[in-house]
């Protein structure tokens, strides 16, 4: 189990409880021995809320470099991909780009087909599978990347900027550890909600209320 001296330093100090206040602990949100520190799940509570604020500050960025070319934020998202990628490894195809951002392959192709109707790429079918589509960045669609490169390079820096060299590759794997068992985590909650007599939501529907406010009226007896 983790104590609060293997945290670099960083103990948070608990706030204390007025005399009079009921000293009931809530449960346990997780039961791993390493996500806790005496026995608390609170350090776990608070990097589960932290990565809630970062996610909602890194969505607001990208929102703004996707506005800074009049695009939304997946739109721009899937623009930049394909370039990248194209640059790195050649062609791209639908598949490739929904594999990389960890998107269904549907949900890709409907983005691409807006950025088609916009002039920023191009489909073309693989002659060597027709069944594939290669996408290409047009250069109008290069012209809006290239415009928009030193502003976000200018953003990114300072987002980012608190991370060693190290930091980042220790961050890069384990966003995508978190990525995979995150996965996994969807699927068991999926497969626990499909389940009628496990988990929290029978003995939610087992202890909720019934009928509440409703009073039923008794029937008169009848008299012999």
């Amino acid at each position: 189990m983790t104590t609060n001296a293997e945290l670099d330093g960083d103990r948070v100090r608990l706030p204390r409880r007025s005399p009079g206040r009921s000293a009931k602990i809530p449960p346990l949100t997780i039961s791993r021995p390493e996500m806790l520190v005496d026995g608390s799940d609170r350090q776990f509570r608070r990097l589960v809320h932290g990565l809630f604020g970062f996610l909602a500050r890194h969505e607001a960025v990208r929102s703004g470099h996707a506005a800074r070319i009049g695009l939304v934020g997946i739109e721009y998202t899937v623009l930049i991909s394909i370039r990248h990628l194209s640059a790195e490894e050649g062609d791209v195809s639908v598949n490739r780009i929904a594999n990389h951002l960890h998107l269904s392959g549907a949900f890709v192709t409907t983005v691409t087909n807006k950025l088609l109707k916009r002039g920023l790429i191009h489909k073309s079918v693989d002659p060597a599978d027709r069944r594939r589509v290669k996408l290409e960045v047009s250069d109008k669609g290069n012209a809006l990347l290239a415009e928009l490169a030193p502003v976000q390079r200018q953003v990114n820096d300072v987002q980012f900027g608190c991370l060693s060299a190290s930091e980042f590759r220790q961050l890069l794997k384990m966003t995508e550890r978190l990525i995979e068992s995150s996965d996994r985590a969807v699927r068991l909650q999926a497969y626990l909600a499909s389940q009628p007599d496990s988990g929290v939501r029978s003995a939610a529907l087992r202890d909720a209320p019934r009928n509440r406010g409703v009073t039923k009226k008794r029937a008169p007896r009848s008299r012999s």
